[in-house]
C-alpha cells in the first residue's frame, strides 16, 4: 500500500462513525458536552486526542482523551507531544513575517537571490509566492512518491531541497494559481537559515518558542531524535486491531513540528493578544493574497482565512503518518480550538462541533457537514480497463511499451501490457494499471492521476508526462532516446 494515499488526505477519515451531537439543554455544561464528543476514545484500548479551548484570553479546556502509547498504557495529557504536521506552516509564516517586519527580507524579493541553487525558470519567484502557495513548485509529497519514496521511509529536509533544486519545469506561471506546495515552505525554512545564520530550529526556538514560553515545542531535525512524552501514531487494521505507523519525516518548515496542547495555548493567546512579535507581525500573518488576475487567494502566512457560520475564521489542518491536527481561531469572538490526534480522526469536524457547543447562539445557523472528500481535484478515472476493446479505444498498446526515465527524479518506470490493459511498473510501486481516457491520455490512481504520452515529429511515442493535483507534467522519456531532458 502506498502510504502517500493516506497522508495527502488533509481532512480525513475517521476509524468509526462520528457520534451524534445535540445542542444540549439550556445551561448544559460545555465541558461535559465536549467530553461526550470524545467519550468513544477515552479508554485504554484506543488512541486519543488532546483538546484545547481558549476564549477571551482564558483557557477553558486543556485535556487529553485516550492513549498516547498502547504498549505502555500511557494516556494523552496536555503535556503529550504530538507531530502536528502542516500546522507547522504558521510558525514558518510567522518567521517570514517577523523578518519582513524587521526589514531583513521583503515578500517581493526573488527567492533565487537567497537560494541560487534553484533553477531559473524564466519567471521571478518571490518569497510571497512561496508563502501563499502560488510559486508553481512541485509538492514533494507527490513528486517523491512518484520517485519511489514511501511515506514510512526516512524523508529528510535535505532530500526535499535537492528535489526542489532539480526541478526543471513549474506547475504554472508564478502568481497565476493557488496550488498547495509543502516544498515552498521547506524553501522558506532554508531562507530563514541563510539570512539569519542560524539553523531553522535554533532561530524559531530563540525568536518564537522561548519568548512565548513554549518549552516543549521544537522542529524535528533528526528521525532518531528521542521524543519524551511523545504520542505514537496508530491506524486501525482491516481486522479491527490497531497497528503503529512509523514517522521518519524531518521536513521542517512545512511539517515536523513537535508540540503540546499546553504550548499551543500560549500560541493562540498570542494570536489573540500579541505579546511576541507585536501587532505588525500578527496583522501580516493574517494577510491573504491575490492572484495575478486579481482574484482572491485565501492562504495567508501558513494560515487559511475564511468563515465558519458567518464569522471570520483563521485556521489550518495537519496530517502525517496517522497524526491529525486542526487549529481554528475566530478573532471576532476571541475564541480558539485545537484538536490533536494520534490516529485518523476527523479533527476538523470535531473542532467545528466544539465551536458549535460554545458559540452556537452567536453564529449563523449551522448547515450540514460538507468536509473534504479526500479526493484530489481533477478528472475521475474511467470505468473499464484500458485496451480491452482496441478498435473502439483507437490505439495500439504496444506502441507505448518500453522503459522510461525521469532525469529530474532519477526514477525509472516500465510501460507494459497486462491482462487488464496498459500499466506502469516500478520496483517501488509494483504494477499500476492505467485506464485509457482519450488519444494518448490515460488515468491512474493517486500520484499518477493523469498520464499523457507525447510523440516526436514522426509520430513515434517519445515519452510521457505524469500529472497530479500538485505535481504537473513530470516528464519521463524513453531510455533508448538520446535526448532525455
Amino acid at each position: 500500500m502506498n502510504i502517500f494515499k493516506t497522508i495527502w488526505v488533509f481532512l480525513t477519515l475517521a476509524g468509526s462513525p462520528f457520534p451524534a451531537l445535540a445542542e444540549g439543554p439550556p445551561g448544559a455544561d460545555p465541558v461535559q458536552e465536549v467530553d461526550k464528543l470524545f467519550a468513544a476514545y477515552s479508554r485504554q484500548d484506543s488512541p486519543g486526542a488532546a483538546v484545547l479551548v481558549v476564549k477571551d484570553g482564558k483557557v477553558l479546556i486543556n485535556k487529553g482523551y485516550g492513549m498516547a502509547n498502547f504498549e505502555h498504557r500511557i494516556p494523552v495529557t496536555p503535556e503529550t507531544v504530538f507531530d502536528v504536521a502542516s500546522i507547522s506552516k504558521q510558525f514558518t509564516g510567522y518567521a517570514v513575517a517577523l523578518l519582513c517586519e524587521q526589514g531583513i527580507i521583503s515578500p517581493e524579493d526573488d527567492i533565487r537571490a537567497y537560494i541560487p541553487e534553484l533553477q531559473d525558470f524564466g519567471h521571478v519567484i518571490t518569497i510571497g509566492h512561496l508563502v501563499h502557495h502560488t510559486s508553481g513548485f512541485r509538492n514533494w509529497t507527490h513528486a517523491l512518491s512518484l520517485a519511489g519514496v514511501r511515506g514510512d521511509d526516512q524523508i529528510s529536509f535535505e532530500r526535499i531541497l535537492n528535489m526542489a533544486y532539480r526541478q526543471r519545469e513549474l506547475n504554472f506561471v508564478p502568481g497565476s494559481e493557488y496550488s498547495y506546495s509543502n516544498t515552498g515552505y521547506n524553501l522558506l525554512a532554508e531562507l530563514v537559515q541563510r539570512v539569519t545564520g542560524l539553523s531553522f530550529r535554533e532561530w524559531t526556538e530563540k525568536n518564537i518558542f522561548h519568548p512565548l514560553g513554549m518549552k516543549d515545542t521544537r522542529f524535528r531535525t533528526e528521525p532518531t531524535e528521542l521524543i519524551f512524552n511523545g504520542a505514537d501514531s496508530y491506524q486501525r487494521r482491516e481486522d479491527g486491531r490497531w497497528r503503529s505507523i512509523p514517522n521518519h519525516l524531518t521536513a521542517y518548515g512545512s511539517s515536523s513540528l513537535l508540540t503540546t496542547s499546553s504550548d499551543l495555548a500560549k500560541w493562540v493567546l498570542n494570536l489573540d493578544d500579541p505579546q511576541a512579535g507585536g501587532p505588525g507581525v500578527r496583522e501580516r500573518i493574517f494577510r491573504a493574497d491575490t492572484l495575478n488576475n486579481g482574484e482572491p487567494n485565501a492562504y495567508a502566512y501558513g494560515l487559511l482565512t475564511g468563515e465558519y457560520r458567518g464569522t471570520k475564521r483563521i485556521y489550518h489542518n495537519g496530517a502525517w503518518a496517522s497524526f491529525r491536527a486542526h487549529l481554528s481561531f475566530l478573532p471576532e469572538h476571541r475564541f480558539s480550538v485545537v484538536v490533536l490526534n494520534n490516529f485518523p480522526l476527523r479533527s476538523v469536524e470535531y473542532a467545528e462541533r466544539i465551536i458549535d457547543i460554545y458559540l452556537s447562539d452567536e453564529l449563523e445557523p449551522a448547515g450540514s457537514w460538507d468536509g473534504d472528500t479526500g479526493k484530489a481535484p481533477g478528472p475521475g478515472r474511467k470505468t473499464g480497463p484500458a485496451g480491452k476493446d482496441k478498435s473502439s479505444a483507437g490505439f495500439e498498446m504496444e506502441e507505448y511499451t518500453g522503459v522510461y526515465l525521469s532525469v529530474e527524479l532519477e526514477a525509472i518506470y516500465s510501460v507494459m501490457t497486462g491482462k487488464e490493459g496498459l500499466c506502469l511498473s516500478s520496483i517501488h510501486h509494483g504494477i499500476i494499471p492505467l485506464d485509457h481516457d482519450r488519444d494518448d491520455r490515460f488515468a491512474g490512481p493517486g500520484f499518477v492521476r493523469n498520464v499523457e504520452f507525447y510523440r516526436d515529429r514522426r509520430g513515434k511515442v517519445q515519452g510521457f508526462k505524469v500529472s497530479s493535483a500538485t505535481n504537473r507534467n513530470q516528464r519521463f522519456c524513453r531510455i533508448e532516446d538520446t535526448e532525455c531532458e
